[in-house]
């Protein structure tokens, strides 16, 4: 069991037929496919990425499976151009850098926080936000560290966060976020 696992499983519990869903972070499209697989024909699914690299791999993937979403070269900072507040049932994002990617690029805080309030601002009511937190080797704990505290100050009447850590494994681990709006 990993991050990746518990975060999809989340994921297959939640997100129901005819969904609206963002994957904010499509890298290589894993979570692209997932979603568009539990959201179906009926649902909507909409993917950013700042790397044409990531980009071209989630179409391949979609490609390769038969999926349909709307993949979107730009900032998941942006993401509230491309959708209306309150109508997105399900939001996810993987902070950290491209696997097999470039290891000089990759999420930051000054993008990640305006990111994640774009995203809660997008959730409606009852809706979801699932965040993978890579932190350690090139991108440091900068960016864990401002995530966490910055989910910390969160309205608590409209959101609940549960963070969760792997106490006994080395090597800094992906934390698994969940986001559920009041």
């Amino acid at each position: 069991m990993n991050t990746l696992d518990v975060v999809h499983d989340f994921l297959r519990r939640q997100v129901k037929p005819g969904a609206f869903c963002i994957d904010a972070t499509a890298g290589k499209g894993r979570d692209t496919a997932l979603l568009c697989r539990l959201a179906g024909a009926e649902g909507h699914v909409l993917a950013f990425d700042v790397q044409q690299e990531a980009v071209a791999q989630t179409r391949t993937l979609l490609d390769a499976e038969g999926l349909t979403a709307e993949v979107v070269l730009d900032s998941h900072a942006n993401m509230a151009r491309y959708a209306a507040p309150e109508s997105v049932d399900c939001i996810v994002f993987n902070f950290g850098r491209l696997p097999g990617g470039d290891p000089k690029i990759f999420t930051t805080a000054a993008s990640s926080i305006p990111a994640i309030d774009a995203g809660l601002s997008l959730l409606r009511p009852g809706g979801i936000m699932a965040l993978a937190l890579y932190y350690g080797k090139e991108n440091g704990y900068e960016e864990k560290n401002a995530v966490l505290q910055h989910l910390k100050s969160l309205n608590d009447r409209v959101f609940t966060v549960l963070a969760c850590d792997w106490l006994n494994r080395k090597h800094d681990p992906p934390l698994p976020i969940f986001i559920w709006k009041e």
